[in-house]
């Protein structure tokens, strides 16, 4: 079965205090709770942004509004959608943020992954792969040392936001997973099942 996939995307910096104090109480207490523990401000922030604008896109996938989509956290696992109530298979979505980006993917028909990574040339990527890389994945990455510089570093962070969203997709490693262009991000999405088309990227404000 082939499925089709939206990509909104907000930058998370533009979201004013005022606004952000104000989302807080779209939140449940469970969201609340994990709000609370972070200790960055700047992750607070992407916190919030971010289950604001999945409520924003299940709202429009669901045809209800934003505040009436209501989200469990679960320890280790993708937030819970608990209403509105469905009679059939819940969407498939996944969060994911890098610097002043916020991202959200959802699904009608399938399961989903997502991830985006800044592209940070500066970083020690040949220490970051010795961490993350499995055998293959390293195999891959030796190769590409021969590469210019952008486009190694390209290739390095198609790897790891390609491995990410693999990971929170849950599925094995048969999943369907396609690389999107955005200037300042490596951007991944993997999917249960096959995507007609690769989503576009929509950057969105956040409701008044």
């Amino acid at each position: 079965m082939s499925a089709v996939a939206s990509l909104w995307m907000v930058d998370a910096d533009a979201v004013s205090d005022a606004d952000l104090l104000r989302y807080r109480g779209w939140l449940l207490p469970s969201e609340m709770a994990r709000y609370q523990r972070f200790v960055r401000a700047q992750r607070q922030r992407q916190f919030v942004v971010g289950r604001v604008l999945l409520r924003m896109a299940l709202g429009r996938l669901l045809s209800v509004a934003p505040p009436d989509v209501r989200l469990e956290e679960q320890v280790g696992k993708a937030p819970l959608l608990v209403a509105p109530l469905l009679k059939g298979a819940p969407p498939g979505f996944s969060i994911a943020h890098s610097g002043r980006w916020v991202a959200c993917a959802t699904s009608a028909q399938t399961a989903l992954g997502l991830d985006i990574e800044m592209r940070d040339p500066g970083r020690d990527l040949a220490a970051l792969a010795e961490q993350a890389f499995d055998a293959d994945e390293m195999a891959q990455w030796a190769r590409m040392q021969n590469l210019p510089d952008d486009e190694r570093v390209d290739g390095f962070y198609r790897m790891w936001s390609e491995k990410e969203a693999r990971f929170k997709l849950g599925e094995t490693a048969d999943g369907y997973c396609v690389s999107l262009p955005h200037p300042e991000l490596s951007v991944a999405v993997c999917s249960a099942s096959p995507l007609v088309r690769s989503p576009r990227i929509e950057v969105v404000t956040l409701p008044e």
